[in-house]
């Protein structure tokens, strides 16, 4: 399946035809420390090849041929705090890599890989990746996970298997989120992981008997940072699969997309994956500073099916833009249970409510694309409605943005900052002074969305750029 022709949207003149010269199907990537997005791998012709694309009105994708060591599809990809980019995983490949390459060996096995390797369904693609808070990855494949120290090569940590054994990666696709930072002063940082959904063990050969298994409905959540970690479990009002994560300004996680019974399939079918049935359409708020028991609420649901192949990203308005579905090798829009999809709809969370306009804050200084440092105090005017303000309730955050593939969102991550201060300037008027993250560990270099949050209700994000 190739899917050549790319669009990005113009302020002023819609949108701007953009051109990639590969095969980028089911490829991986990252948005790099100076704002260019790569993108890596891909099928046939695409699947050694890196993609660059650098944000401007004349910019278009320069490729580059053999720019993996490795054939990569199906694989994964985070920025680490050196500003490279590390490649784990892919179809038949137990190993990683880096970009830029190594001057020695840049293809380096990873045995966790072959282990999590269900024969002949995998059950371990696109494996969940993410920076700890001590500089090693997190490293989640089918239902168990390491701490991995990619430095030295060396397994720091195994965790314990989730309870029930179901997998809940690619193809079975459960999805995860690395849940907000925060207390970034303490000396020791807690970081948790939560995965939610996915499909049990033989939905796949039960779909191609036509026998669509329920999906899962439960979440697992497990402390990262602990000594002796446990996986938490909590079940979900709906059952998901191929559903996707997104952690929200204000901290807490929307659960958007996917269906309820069925898998998304195999990736050595490659004439289609419509082993999903019953669309999920209404998505699901996490709140993970609840008790267990309170932290889902379900929202409006949406009357479009997204299903295998869609997406979803958060903009700088603090909605979350959805778009696509595609179970089928090639567009197919009439005949099918499932047509193709291709348009673009945006799920506003309810701090957007008007309700809720005289609580929101509105950034005035920094300016957007200003430069920041690390471990300093910033102050951020913002407008506040001075009758309602309740100063112990504000709080500053910084989103990373991501690379959404298959209910993976690539080096998603949302920091809360350490308020030092907040001054009352004149009527509306505020200064909040915050503290940003004192390593590259905590976080990588790079573009960030910066938001004000007040009682839960988030200004618009302006970029800022961590360096």
């Amino acid at each position: 399946m190739v899917t050549k022709p790319l669009f990005r949207f113009g302020l002023n003149s819609g949108y701007y035809t953009l051109t990639v010269q590969t095969d980028v199907w089911c490829s991986s990537g990252a948005i790099t420390p100076d704002g260019n997005l790569f993108q890596t791998g891909g099928f046939n012709d695409g699947e050694r090849r890196v993609r660059i694309f650098s944000p401007c009105r004349t910019c278009d994708w320069n490729e580059i041929p053999n720019g993996l060591t490795a054939k990569r599809w199906y694989a994964s990809n985070h920025i680490l705090p050196d500003r490279r980019q590390i490649i784990v995983g892919g179809r038949g490949q137990f190993n990683y890599e880096f970009i830029p390459k190594n001057i020695v060996a840049n293809k380096i096995n990873l045995p966790f890989l072959s282990e999590t390797n269900d024969k002949g369904i995998e059950n371990n693609l696109y494996p969940f990746v993410f920076l700890n808070v001590d500089g090693n990855l997190f490293i989640f494949a089918n239902n168990r996970a390491i701490l991995f120290d990619y430095v030295n090569n060396i397994v720091v940590k195994k965790y314990p298997m989730i309870p029930g054994g179901e997998p809940r990666s690619y193809p079975r696709n459960g999805s995860v989120v690395l849940l907000p930072l925060k207390n970034l002063k303490a000396a020791t940082i807690e970081a948790e992981v939560l995965v939610c959904g996915g499909a049990p063990k033989g939905s796949y050969i039960q779909s191609l008997k036509c026998t669509f298994m329920a999906a899962l409905n439960t979440c697992a959540r497990i402390k990262i940072t602990d000594p002796n970690p446990e996986w938490v479990m909590e079940t979900m009002p709906l059952a998901r699969v191929m559903g996707d994560m997104i952690v929200l300004p204000n901290g807490n996680i929307l659960l958007i997309n996917g269906a309820s019974s069925g898998t998304a399939g195999c990736v050595r079918d490659v004439t289609g994956w419509e082993q999903g049935r019953d669309p999920v359409l209404s998505p699901v708020l996490y709140q993970p500073d609840n008790n267990i028991g309170s932290r889902f609420e379900l929202q409006n649901p949406t009357t479009i099916p997204h299903m295998y192949h869609s997406t979803a990203a958060l903009l700088r308005d603090g909605r979350v833009l959805v778009g696509g579905s595609n179970p089928h090798a090639f567009y197919n829009f009439t005949g099918v249970l499932f047509s193709t999809e291709l348009s673009l709809e945006a799920f506003s969370p309810a701090y957007l409510d008007s309700k809720f306009n005289e609580l929101r804050p509105t950034i005035i200084a920094p300016k957007s694309m200003s430069g920041i440092r690390y471990q300093k105090k910033y102050t951020i005017e913002v407008v506040l409605n001075n009758d309602k303000v309740d100063e112990s309730s504000v709080s500053v955050t910084m989103f990373a943005p991501a690379f959404n593939m298959h209910s993976f969102s690539m080096n998603q991550r949302l920091l809360v900052l350490e308020n030092e201060k907040v001054t009352v300037v004149d009527n509306s008027m505020y200064n909040v002074e915050a503290t940003t993250p004192r390593s590259r560990n905590i976080t990588p270099s790079g573009f960030y969305l910066l938001f004000m949050v007040h009682q839960d209700i988030s200004s618009q994000g302006i970029w800022v750029r961590l360096h």
